[in-house]
């Protein structure tokens, strides 16, 4: 319904009388509508108490009309079994004042809600809005849309379990039946009345959609304490963790009121909830982007230089990384928290990477800039290119999150060139090496290297070398020019680790052989797209 008529009168008294806020007893009241929630929050005490002043035989008299259309309703059932309950209009007979005076009406609207602890008390109005909006505007980050979440306190399940029960019993008596999924969830309601509020002060659209999340975080001083009898009732819903502070999480608690018989409930907590000593605390408000995704293709010219952070037992190795050299540029152009580096692949500490260069993606947690040009991207790429001679990237540009799948899509089926310098303990000839030149399809069986196999699972793999040209240079050198399929452990086809290579360079030499040198000439994936630099 859009609005509260006669017929709501008994649960609007009941809960007003407990100590239930204007909009909490709309919720109960399953008024689906949006505007009546985001009218003043004195307004709405002055025009419910004008609505429980008038006169109850007035048929369907109807406060706060608005023009949305219904969306909740409480159902009426088996109302031909209680006439009694009916006045001559067929109204429900209100639920008596707690005096003539209207005590109650007054003293109620200085206290917390009962059922809400607040949040749809304070937590509404303009003041709280402009210290949300602050806090955003703090933060300096690039929006264009916003989604609004809320963590709020465990026991406003447990309170609302109350009411529930109260409503329902009370309404029982007269012929109506109030189902909990009627009623309009808390959080609902608190959006409804926030998210245009938060829209005007920031000047940006609420999207549920949107990347950027302004979230709010409620506490309350008596959760613990209010929740403590869920524990005794149904201590397997609470379990230690050790990153929560406290067992009574929202899931925990949700979990034991589902467990928990009504009759149970009700002797440990009482119905209707009592006044709460404490409003609730806004413990957090929080802002964060949705991530943003560059790729681009890197080339690494050094023989000393690690993919990623090269740290063992604590102790880093090398000073740099590929990643760092160009992660640093983007996380201060960005402004994100963080970031994730992948590849199509890796190459060793000591292998260059030439051609046109591994693809790569770069995941940037939290940026607070977001928006690039093209051109801007062109002089980050630059300055990337400008800041060491170690590493050069191209075609560095922004891209979706699924857009990565590309990177990964059929890697094992992918190919890569290499070149090798191999060296022979026996000397060769031209014809020697020849014959390599005639392989093709070569398939090995490589068992996992021994100098990776404290961080790969021992496994055979099968690899295939597509084809291999051989150029001879001395009686001790050759250089091994070869097209394999993506995983393939180069360095242990030259050497054979210890014959966890079927077959290698060595064995069909039949002659002691070793790498000194490898580069990779090419990583063949169609990705990222080729730029115009």
């Amino acid at each position: 319904m859009s609005s509260l008529t006669e017929k709501d009168r008994p649960i609007v008294q009941l809960l007003w009388n407990t100590g239930t806020c204007p909009r909490c007893i709309f919720r109960f009241c399953c008024v689906g509508s949006q505007t009546p929630y985001k009218r003043p929050y004195k307004d709405l005490m002055k025009e419910l108490k004008e609505f429980l002043k008038n006169n109850p035989e007035k048929e369907d008299a109807v406060c706060f009309e608005v023009a949305d259309p219904p969306c909740k309703r409480i159902r009426l059932e088996n109302t031909e079994e209680r006439p009694d309950d009916l006045n001559q209009n067929g109204v429900l007979k209100p639920i008596p004042l707690v005096n003539e005076e209207n005590t109650a009406l007054e003293s109620s609207a200085v206290k917390v809600c009962n059922v809400c602890l607040g949040i749809l008390q304070e937590f509404c109005e303009v003041d709280f809005v402009k210290k949300v909006c602050q806090k955003v505007k703090s933060a300096d980050y690039q929006f264009t849309s916003f989604v609004f979440s809320v963590s709020l306190p465990p026991q406003l399940s447990v309170r609302e379990r109350a009411a529930w029960l109260l409503v329902k019993q009370e309404t029982g008596k007269l012929g109506l039946s109030l189902a909990k999924d009627d009623i309009v969830q808390l959080k609902e309601a608190y959006k409804w009345i926030i998210h245009p509020q938060l829209s005007e002060e920031l000047g940006v659209p609420a999207d549920g959609k949107s990347l950027f999340e302004v979230s709010v975080v409620f506490a309350h001083p008596e959760t613990d304490e209010e929740c403590h009898f869920l524990a005794t009732a149904c201590p397997d819903c609470f379990k230690p963790a050790k990153n929560k502070q406290s067992v009574f999480t929202r899931m925990a608690v949700v979990k034991a009121l589902e467990k928990i018989k009504e009759e149970d409930f009700c002797k440990h907590f009482p119905c209707p909830p009592s006044s709460p000593k404490n409003f609730c605390v806004a413990l957090e408000i929080q802002c964060n982007n949705g991530a943003v995704f560059v790729a681009g293709r890197y080339n690494k010219y050094s023989r000393n230089l690690p993919q990623t952070p090269w740290i063992i037992d604590g102790e880093r190795k090398l000073e740099s990384s590929v990643e760092e050299l160009i992660s640093e540029h983007l996380m201060a152009e960005f402004k994100a928290d963080s970031f994730n580096f992948s590849s199509s692949g890796r190459e060793d500490v000591d292998v260059r990477t030439l051609g046109n260069g591994r693809p790569f993606a770069i995941e940037l947690v939290n940026p607070r800039r977001i928006h690039f040009t093209a051109e801007e991207m062109k002089r980050l790429q630059q300055t990337i290119n400008n800041s060491s001679d170690k590493i050069q990237v191209r075609d560095l540009q922004l891209v979706t999150r699924e857009a990565i799948g590309h990177m990964k899509e059929g890697e094992e089926e992918k190919t890569k060139t290499y070149s090798a310098l191999v060296w022979t303990d026996k000397a060769i000839q031209k014809e020697d090496v020849a014959f390599l030149d005639d392989l093709k399809e070569l398939k090995l069986d490589q068992k996992t290297p021994l100098r990776v196999l404290h961080r790969r699972p021992l496994a055979v793999r099968h690899r295939i070398i597509h084809t291999m040209k051989s150029e001879y240079i001395d009686e001790h050198h050759f250089r091994l020019h070869l097209k394999t399929q993506a995983g393939t452990y180069i360095k242990e086809f030259v050497h054979g680790d210890f014959g966890r290579t079927k077959p290698n360079i060595g064995s069909l030499l039949n002659r002691t052989a070793d790498i000194l040198e490898l580069d990779v000439e090419s990583v063949d994936v169609d990705w990222p797209p080729t730029l115009d630099n």
